[in-house]
């Protein structure tokens, strides 16, 4: 067998370790570099590969009516050693798949480390990977290295874009009242590993809710400097103290909405809830659902122990603030994830436009099997657009809509979501012939995309597939 060049993928995070791993399992060999431990950055805390920064949870399991939950099983069908790790290790949620986040990467980082084509390297990649690394995914995430930013920014033209992204607290279990709080998942839904009273539920009256909306208005908040001034959140990781800003019911109709949690004091749903979601294996730590915040580390001890339940509360982490980098993709990459003022780079992960932990892997596995395939001497095409893999990296390299000016400069993270995929007819009536109500054909339509997708992603598998290079 002729030997056959490594690729190089800098970050060890999601994307990265995605990445490497469906570039191994195509028989070709790579060399994963992550700067951890020589350099911590502002959100790590351990230098373990895939490390989960902010949550724990991956959300949505349902395949059928969630489009992250179709992602999930799309993932699970091409081989994805996170969701492998992922349901290896997960907690009780509901109906969503959550993680023990220490396992979780210990778990990655021993199945990369195991693999004889993975070589890890501890160490920074300062500025541009160098010239005779022919084939490199940029994996670097959120959180990518002033000194590579500079150099992406001065090889393309390109100025960074970014947005705030927020880390909720996480509570030690023993000091959260329990006879107040009680366990249940809304509607007492039950998912991976789920119960249906998976999660713990802080109940509050109008008068405690208006309170804790004023504490957060009013409270001493980070500031930032002056060039981060201007930027943007991203609305699907708004610190609470922001979502207050927005209105006053804001919050009781995003992380603190009541509906379907019957408090067993009264029987009746409560007039807002804070939610907290088991963290680790153990049961000992759980994390407040939803409640990024930037506020100061003594003020969120201060206000938090307002909520009913956490007025004794213990925190294992408080909540934090970091800035994000994202590029211009629609602009910058092609197709199969390379940048286009130079082909040798690929990127991967957060950084090319998605936002979550599950899109995050989901563009690594993708930037994986396209660097692996060019290696192997083969043709890989991108998924279809029928598929929640397909749609996701049609969004961030082709299907942004541009400005009048046929500019980009709106280009915003995105989730998996079925606005992204080909919309499909809903049926008008269910198998019984009986009449659909507007609700049951949506949610009727989600199905049928879903299991479209599926059916469309096994075919591009198999016609896609990767012997090993040994073959």
């Amino acid at each position: 067998m002729q030997d056959i060049e490594a690729v190089h993928i800098v970050g060890g995070g999601l994307a990265g370790s995605e990445a490497a791993w469906q570039i191994a399992s195509a028989g070709v060999p790579v060399i994963l570099h992550e700067m951890r431990p020589a350099r911590m950055t502002d959100a790590h805390k351990t230098e373990g590969l895939a490390e989960l920064v902010c949550s724990n949870s991956f959300r949505s399991d349902d395949w059928e009516y969630n489009a992250v939950g179709l992602l999930h099983e799309e993932m699970r069908r091409a081989g994805s050693l996170i969701l492998a790790a992922g349901d290896k290790h997960k907690l009780p949620a509901g109906g969503a798949l959550a993680v023990d986040r220490d396992n979780f990467s210990a778990e990655v980082t021993a199945q990369l480390a195991a693999h004889p084509l993975v070589t890890i390297e501890r160490g920074e990649v300062g500025g541009l990977p160098p010239a005779e690394w022919s084939s490199v995914v940029v994996a670097t995430g959120p959180l990518t290295s002033a000194a590579l930013s500079e150099a992406v920014r001065s090889l393309t033209g390109e100025g960074d874009l970014a947005f705030f992204d927020a880390i909720a607290p996480v509570v030690h279990r023993e000091s959260i009242d329990t006879s107040i709080a009680w366990f249940q998942s809304r509607y007492g839904k039950t998912g991976p590993a789920g119960t249906g009273a998976d999660y713990l539920n802080c109940p509050m009256t109008r008068e405690e809710y208006e309170a804790f909306v004023d504490a957060l208005l009013a409270g001493d908040k980070t500031s930032f400097k002056e060039w981060e001034a201007s930027t943007p959140y991203f609305d699907g990781c708004l610190p609470v103290e922001v979502m207050a800003e927005r209105g006053r019911d804001t919050l009781r109709y995003g992380p603190m909405k009541p509906v379907g949690l019957d408090d067993p004091r009264t029987g009746r749903w409560p007039y807002a809830v804070v939610q907290l979601r088991q963290d680790n294996a153990l049961g000992t730590l759980w994390n407040m659902v939803g409640f990024q915040t930037k506020l100061k580390h003594a003020e969120q001890v201060r206000i938090f122990r307002m909520i009913p339940g956490l007025a004794e509360a213990e925190f294992a982490r408080l909540g934090g603030l970091h800035r994000n980098t994202f590029l211009n993709s629609p602009k910058l990459l092609d197709g199969s994830l390379r940048l286009k003022a130079m082909p040798r780079l690929r990127f991967a992960g957060q950084i090319t436009g998605v936002e979550g932990y599950v899109e995050s892997a989901a563009i690594g596995l993708l930037a994986g099997r396209f660097a692996a395939a060019e290696r192997l001497g083969r043709t890989s095409s991108a998924p279809p657009h029928t598929t929640a893999l397909g749609a996701l990296i049609g969004h961030i390299t082709g299907g942004h809509l541009s400005a009048d000016d046929g500019s980009t400069s709106s280009f915003q993270p995105m989730n998996i979501n079925y606005g992204l995929l080909p919309e499909m007819e809903p049926p008008a009536n269910d198998a019984d012939g009986k009449r659909l109500k507007a609700k049951e054909r949506g949610r009727a339509k989600k199905r049928l995309m879903s299991v479209r997708a599926l059916a469309d992603l096994d075919r591009w598998l198999t016609g896609n597939a990767m012997p090993a290079a040994a073959e």
